[in-house]
C-alpha cells in the first residue's frame, strides 16, 4: 500500500503537470484541471442555487406543494448523473451543456431540500409575530424566514457541493477536463499510481471545500443566536 501512495505522490509532483498552462480552459496541467473542476462545480451548485432555493422558499412559505418537493427531491436524488450526461451527449451533442445539466441535477437535490427544511424549521411564533405587526409577507420571508432559514440553506449548498465535487468527475468521459481527467486516463492506461493521484486530488479538493463551507455554515448559525 505504502508503494502505491509513493507512486502516486510521484505522479501528482511531477513538475512538468504544475507548468503553467497556456490556456487555463484547455491545458492538462493540474493547475489548468483544478480551475475545470471548480468551475464546473461553482457553475452547477450556482444554477442549481437559482432554481432550487426559489423555489424552495415559495412552497415553504405558502404551505403549497410540500409533497411535490418532497417527491421532487426523491426523483432528482435517483437519477444517475452518468446517464443523464450520456443520454445528454446523445440528444445534445458534446459540448459543456451535458455535465452541466447532469452535475444541475445533482446539486439541485440537496440545495432545494436544505431551503425547503430550514424555511420549515422557522418558529410559527416568530412568522405570526411579523405577520401581527403589519410586515408584508414579502418582508416576513425575506427579512424574518430567509435569515433564521440560512444555516439550513447552507447546509443544503454544502451538500451540493461535496456531490459535484466528487461527481464532476464525468466531465472527463466526455473530455472536458477537470480533475477527472487524470483519473480516467490512468484507467485506461492502467496506471494505478495516476488513478490514485487523480482520486487523492478530487479527495482533497472536495474537503477543503468542506471545510470552507462549514465555516459559512457555523458563521450562519452564530448570527442566527
Amino acid at each position: 500500500m505504502l508503494h502505491w501512495i509513493v507512486a502516486a505522490w510521484h505522479v501528482i509532483a511531477a513538475p512538468e503537470r504544475w507548468q503553467t498552462p497556456q490556456s487555463w480552459w484547455s491545458g492538462a496541467s493540474i493547475p489548468a484541471l483544478l480551475f475545470q473542476h471548480l468551475a464546473y462545480t461553482v457553475l452547477a451548485v450556482g444554477l442549481a442555487v437559482l432554481i432550487a432555493v426559489p423555489l424552495g422558499l415559495a412552497v415553504g412559505h405558502t404551505g403549497r406543494g410540500g409533497a411535490l418537493v418532497v417527491g421532487a427531491v426523491n426523483t432528482l436524488r435517483s437519477i444517475p448523473t452518468l446517464g443523464v450526461l450520456l443520454l445528454a451527449l446523445l440528444f445534445v451533442g458534446v459540448g459543456y451543456t451535458p455535465p452541466i445539466l447532469a452535475l444541475t441535477l445533482l446539486a439541485a437535490a440537496p440545495v432545494l431540500a436544505g431551503t425547503y427544511a430550514g424555511i420549515l424549521n422557522v418558529d410559527p411564533a416568530v412568522v405570526d409575530a411579523a405577520h401581527a405587526i403589519g410586515m408584508p409577507r414579502r418582508d416576513v420571508l425575506v427579512r424574518v424566514q430567509l435569515p433564521l432559514a440560512l444555516p439550513l440553506v447552507l447546509d443544503g449548498v454544502r451538500g451540493a457541493t461535496m456531490q459535484v465535487v466528487a461527481t464532476a468527475t464525468v466531465a472527463a468521459y466526455a473530455g472536458l477536463g477537470g480533475l477527472g481527467t487524470i483519473l480516467i486516463e490512468g484507467v485506461q492506461l492502467r496506471r494505478y499510481d495516476q488513478v490514485l493521484a487523480g482520486a487523492a486530488l478530487v479527495t482533497a479538493l472536495t474537503l477543503l471545500l468542506d471545510a470552507m463551507l462549514s465555516l459559512a455554515v457555523r458563521a450562519s448559525a452564530a448570527r442566527k443566536r
